[in-house]
């Protein structure tokens, strides 16, 4: 089915909406401004003191601030969608979209912020560190995405790429569930990903080493990872040139298998797509093991439509779209991870918290089937339940500040 042919009127109605009501949020004073009295505690002269107090303890800007609950979503516009580097400017729509998800389903305050295009995004991100509770990045390209993130890792709050993360704790919370429809092991899984960008990448280094008890680390039997020039293996020509490849090269496809796509799918349980449409085929399913597993998510249009996955003896298929059944979607995510750190006061977002986060997902399904190995979109309480498990991981990992304040914002957020 083409994606046009959903709704045929998305578009103006779209363009309408916006134009409407120029954009999707706003800033709203949560104080009184009447009297003489209300701007004297709100502004001068009363806000001195609130700053002195915080000027002789930073960690107070959790308490008398916004701090506490907002973040920063922060792209630079250069993988933005299915639209690819459409600049600054154009991204703010989808940065809106982000922040009011943000609200809606986690009552956090986000905003966000476009830079233009540059080699010092990472500092200009640390400049404006201070009045935010975490950070966001968005749609921001490999491998600079990569760079930014490692390089605000001691920031203090929880900086995390959702292109990334999001994305692969969607992947692992399905899979988890899959496997108990499909009866596969997690640990006997050989896993195939197409795609070494930015979901590729964070999808194969979360799932190289999880299994079912989130305090106990195992790992898949094999996992391969394909991208454009096919198997990425450590003796491939010119991977020194790319950090991030390198490091997927020494941490799977430890039998040293070369090849393409097709050649990697041989004895396969399990594909996961974040690449380009239309390059897996009913053939090359055909060559994986027995009720293989097609996570394809590319979008708007997967790498194999579910259907054709289905008559070629796909087990169970997962998509990226919402008229399918199994979306794997990032939007499950973010919310409740961003909402657990803030409530945990987090210095970080760990990969105990990613972990903790997925198996909360996962569990959240309490009978998956073929058709549901994975909560809809629009449940909100899906946001309650990782973001509980998301802080009582920081806290029980050492990841929490040790800042005392009885309002824990999850009560006021969900």
């Amino acid at each position: 089915m083409p994606d046009g042919d959903i709704y045929p009127d998305l578009k103006q109605e779209s363009l309408d909406l916006h134009e409407k009501n120029r954009g999707k949020i706003e800033i709203r004073c949560k104080i009184p401004l009447e009297t003489k009295w209300d701007l004297s505690r709100a502004y001068t002269p009363g806000v001195a003191d609130v700053c002195r107090a915080i000027q002789n303890d930073k960690d107070l800007a959790y308490k008398y601030t916004l701090k506490a609950n907002t973040i920063a979503i922060v792209t630079d516009g250069t993988a933005v969608l299915g639209l690819g580097d459409i600049g600054a400017s154009a991204a703010i729509p989808v940065m809106e979209g982000k922040a009011a998800l943000f609200k809606k389903f986690a009552g956090i305050d986000a905003f966000p912020i476009c830079f233009e295009k540059s080699d010092h995004i990472a500092a200009e991100i640390r400049n404006i560190a201070p009045v935010f509770g975490g950070i966001n990045l968005e749609d921001i390209a490999a491998p600079r995405c990569f760079e930014i993130e490692e390089a605000l890792q001691d920031l203090g709050i929880p900086v995390m790429h959702d292109d990334q993360h999001g994305t692969a704790i969607a992947v692992l919370a399905g899979l988890l569930n899959a496997c108990k429809v499909a009866k596969k092991d997690f640990e006997d899984l050989r896993i195939v990903v197409s795609g070494a960008g930015a979901a590729g990448y964070a999808v194969a280094r979360l799932l190289r080493c999880i299994g079912y008890n989130r305090d106990i680390c195992t790992s898949v039997k094999e996992m391969i990872v394909c991208d454009r020039q096919g198997i990425i293996h450590r003796q491939r020509r010119g991977l020194y040139n790319n950090k991030y490849k390198f490091i997927l090269a020494d941490e799977t496809n430890h039998s040293g298998r070369e090849g393409t796509l097709y050649d990697a799918l041989e004895g396969a349980d399990v594909f996961i797509g974040v690449s380009a449409a239309g390059i897996l085929t009913g053939d090359m399913i055909h060559r994986m093991n027995d009720n293989p597993i097609i996570f394809a998510m590319a979008n708007p249009v997967p790498e194999i439509m579910p259907e054709m996955a289905k008559r070629a003896g796909a087990a169970i298929v997962a998509t990226g779209r919402s008229d399918y059944p199994n979306q794997i979607n990032n939007a499950l995510v973010f919310p409740g991870v961003f909402r657990g750190a803030l409530d945990a006061y987090a210095t970080k977002i760990s990969d105990e918290m990613k972990v903790s986060a997925a198996h909360a997902l996962a569990e959240y399904v309490r009978r998956p089937t073929r058709e549901h190995i994975i909560p809809r979109v629009l449940d909100r309480e899906v946001t309650r339940s990782i973001a509980e498990a998301v802080r009582a991981s920081a806290i029980k990992w050492g990841y929490s500040r040790e800042f005392k304040d009885d309002n824990r914002l999850i009560t006021n957020g969900l």
